[in-house]
């Protein structure tokens, strides 16, 4: 029997899952980032804070002036075997313009790593970067999440930390079966358990805060049917969920508005601040 995903086999999902096919000049995204992200650094606090032993296991910390202000955890995207953290570094910028510190993670890629090892990074950076906060002095307390593609899979797999106060998921996988069918998930090797038991769709905590679930008007359909459906089982289990299409952007150009200062997702980071921040 061959596996299908809403009518789907593994060809059909490989084009349906593939973002850069559709989005032609996608490398001179990376490349510009990359560029960028050289400026943005020049205000990081500090970079490469180890949280575990591997290599990978780094992120990079750009502390507000404010101390009381809450901070962002991003994690990059890349189907969890591609790119790093200084590839989208530059999110850093909309996220201190928007009034929070920002805190940019790494994680180990596949095959190197499983699907579970990878998750479990996830938490344990939230957990490590509320410690570090609260070494330095910053509130430990209120730490906001954020990630793009693979990024916002694997924050939303952390959700559910006492210290996360809410989140702002871009262009997420949230139900992995369609990519343990297709090819890419041959570096990563999920089985239908493992699949199913790191899908937010399917495992969702009692208590999580309030979500803004993001991404590009022009992505693949698959890519805005996910945060769809995601959306909808949220709200069905009472939770506080926005679905915030970003109109005229694409799986790339939609992260491009967190990090330009003032930018549709800059924005909307700083409102649920605003929102959800404690008196």
């Amino acid at each position: 029997m061959v596996d299908c995903y809403r009518g789907m086999d593994r060809q059909k999902l490989d084009v349906a899952y593939n973002n850069r096919a559709v989005v032609t000049d996608w490398q001179e995204f990376l490349d510009r980032w990359a560029q960028e992200g050289v400026t943005t650094y020049r205000k990081a606090t500090i970079r490469d804070l180890q949280y575990g032993e591997k290599p990978r296991q780094r992120m990079d910390l750009f502390l507000h002036d404010n101390a009381d202000a809450p901070t962002c955890l991003f994690l990059h995207g890349g189907y969890w075997q591609w790119n790093d953290k200084e590839g989208q570094a530059i999110v850093a910028d909309g996220i201190l313009a928007a009034g929070l510190g920002a805190a940019i993670g790494e994680y180990t890629l596949a095959p190197d790593a499983t699907m579970s090892e990878i998750c479990a990074e996830a938490v344990a950076q939230v957990n490590f970067l509320s410690e570090e906060l609260a070494r330095r002095g910053r509130n430990p307390e209120s730490v906001y999440l954020s990630g793009i593609s693979t990024g916002a899979h694997l924050m939303a797999c952390a959700l559910g930390q006492p210290c996360v106060k809410g989140a702002l998921l871009i262009s997420g996988i949230y139900d992995l079966e369609p990519i343990r069918i297709s090819s890419l998930n041959g570096p990563i090797g999920m089985d239908w358990a493992e699949a199913r038991r790191h899908s937010p769709l399917h495992n969702m905590p009692e208590r999580l805060p309030p979500i803004i679930l993001t991404h590009g008007a022009l992505e693949r359909p698959e890519i805005c049917r996910q945060s769809g459906d995601y959306a909808a089982a949220l709200q069905a289990c009472g939770h506080d969920v926005t679905l915030l299409p970003v109109p005229e952007t694409n799986h790339f150009s939609v992260m491009e508005t967190l990090a330009t200062p003032g930018g549709h997702l800059a924005n909307a980071l700083a409102e649920l601040v605003e929102r959800t921040a404690q008196p």
